[in-house]
């Protein structure tokens, strides 16, 4: 069998927006046209309880990202605070209506005796002490950045002006970082999906709640989350989610817009796609680098997003010179089964006589004597006592969610085990429990966990699908569970072989006869 597990590292190109942001209109029309007024407030520009604090018309200073002309602009219901010679924090009583390139502010306090005054934009869901960035992010539409303001964006600024005057001006700093996800396929299954949300996990806070310190300007966090799930899905065309069915990133197709805590993290992203014909949704996994995301930054997350593919080549009886289906592949336009709807196929191997060398080896050199195999599928297998390791010591962990495709299907479920090298006590030649099942029968059954790895330590894993098995000609098990062959025979029986079984509640380290059509996979 052909296996195909690549992985795809993010292509970050980071864009500072202070890089970005400094590109000023230089068009006087935007001037005049993109600065609103705010014809609504009845209280005048001459009434001396109110200062007006202008948004200058440079790019930098607004809250929405146009990610293509990198133009951001203050959007409706923006509202600044300002903190006035009192020490309070006052918020502005006006804001803007549509999405406007600058505005004119309006704020009541005390305003008289300096000519710095510090601005703060704590997002819409402020309750103007403290600002969130949210671990709960919703996405109506691709390569739209509106939700900013209630993903918990946040910015700050010093307006400037003349000690007693009654116009200052600022330009905002913003202080989360921006990833922005532009996942991409040519797989042809997944092009047919959706993308539903985002999810990341980080070794560190990503999502965190500040509290303004009016006395020092800072902005003190606490009540931070790991984890942050971008929702991506809106209205109409929108409705499943985002398409997937560009093959190379763009922004304007599927661009994902995501608010995080600045800092140096570990990130975990999975992809949740959906296939709304078949109603299977699941996700892909990409596991990143520490990096530092620093604050007033976005960066590029271009994704190549593929599956993990398993052909239907591996399946076999313990040790047989050929695979199960030797002769009748499904792919070449033979009667292998591959669904489990499907009725048992008469042409899997039925005895020793099998013309494609599919029967399995019936090698039996006595009670209590270590039998292993010497076929290809299956001699450079795990052997019974390193099974054990792997299911008692191995860390185990059901993932429901992880998607994979095997003989052109998609579906989903597996388990991640540590990797041998990280498996403290690993030995081959003595099981788990300090014997040697290559020559004692034995049995176990194993918990696992439900929690995935940690981001951090998710490269200490490897994955293990629930491919099903054969048994006498038809596909069973496909998604619930799996069974995969060890390279030792039972040795108080000829016609058994030990194997591991997995399945959403737990594992079993066992024999089964020899005859059934279970998988032949290397660990790692």
């Amino acid at each position: 069998m052909k296996t195909t597990m690549k992985q795809y590292s993010f292509a970050s190109q980071l864009k500072s927006l202070a890089v970005v942001f400094s590109i000023a209109l230089t068009f006087a029309s935007c001037a005049k046209e993109d600065v609103a007024q705010n014809p609504t407030n009845t209280e005048g520009d001459n009434d001396k309880n109110l200062t007006t604090f202008v948004a200058g018309d440079e790019a930098k200073t607004r809250t929405s990202l146009d990610y293509n002309s990198s133009d951001f602009s203050w959007e409706a219901g923006d509202y600044i605070y300002v903190k006035d010679d009192d020490g309070v924090l006052q918020k502005s009583s006006n804001a803007p209506t549509q999405k406007v390139a600058s505005f004119r502010y309006r704020v009541p306090g005390k305003f008289g005796a300096s000519a710095n005054y510090k601005v703060y934009y704590l997002g819409k869901n402020s309750n103007g002490s403290q600002v969130t960035i949210s671990a709960n992010q919703t996405q109506t539409a691709p390569d739209n950045t509106e939700h900013f303001g209630t993903a918990g964006d946040y910015g700050t600024a010093t307006a400037t002006g003349a000690v007693g005057g009654s116009i200052f001006s600022f330009q905002l700093e913003h202080q989360p970082a921006y990833l922005v996800f532009q996942p991409y396929t040519s797989n042809t299954i997944l092009q047919n999906c959706y993308l539903t949300k985002i999810e990341v996990t980080s070794d560190n806070d990503i999502a965190e709640t500040y509290t303004v310190n009016t006395s020092t300007g800072a902005l003190t966090g606490s009540a931070g989350s790991k984890q942050i799930v971008l929702t991506t899905s809106g209205r109409d065309s929108y409705s499943n989610g985002f398409p997937l069915s560009n093959s190379s990133a763009s922004v304007t197709t599927n661009g994902a817009y995501m608010v995080i805590k600045p800092g140096t993290h570990t990130l975990r992203v999975r992809y949740w796609v959906k296939d709304v014909a078949t109603h299977v949704e699941g996700t892909i996994s990409k596991n990143l680098p520490a990096t530092v995301y620093a604050s007033n930054t976005y960066y590029d997350m271009t994704a190549n997003l593929n599956v993990r593919n398993y052909d239907g080549d591996k399946y076999c009886m313990w040790d047989a010179q050929e695979q199960y289906w030797k002769g009748h592949e499904w792919d070449l336009g033979g009667s292998q089964p591959t669904l489990l709807s499907q009725s048992a196929s008469s042409d899997y191997p039925q005895n020793s006589s099998d013309t494609n060398n599919r029967w399995y080896n019936e090698s039996y050199p006595g009670y209590g004597v270590s039998n292993p195999a010497t076929h290809t599928l299956c001699k450079d297998l795990p052997n019974i006592n390193e099974m054990t390791w792997y299911a008692a010591a191995g860390d185990p962990r059901w993932d429901g969610d992880e998607l994979w495709t095997i003989m052109g299907h998609l579906y989903k479920g597996g388990m991640w085990f540590k990797k041998k090298a990280n498996i403290s006590g690993f030995n081959p030649n003595t099981a788990y429990d300090g014997s040697d099942w290559r020559t004692y029968g034995n049995n176990h059954g194993y918990s696992i966990s439900y929690t995935l790895p940690d981001a951090a330590d998710a490269g200490n894993y490897f994955y293990l699908p629930a491919l099903g098995n054969y048994q006498f000609g038809q596909l069973v098990n496909v998604f619930r569970g799996a069974i995969y062959w060890s390279s030792s025979a039972y040795p108080w029986d000829s016609k058994y072989a030990y194997d591991l079984y997995l399945d959403n509640t737990g594992i079993y380290v066992g024999f089964f006869p020899r005859y059934m059509g279970f998988r032949a996979e290397a660990f790692q």
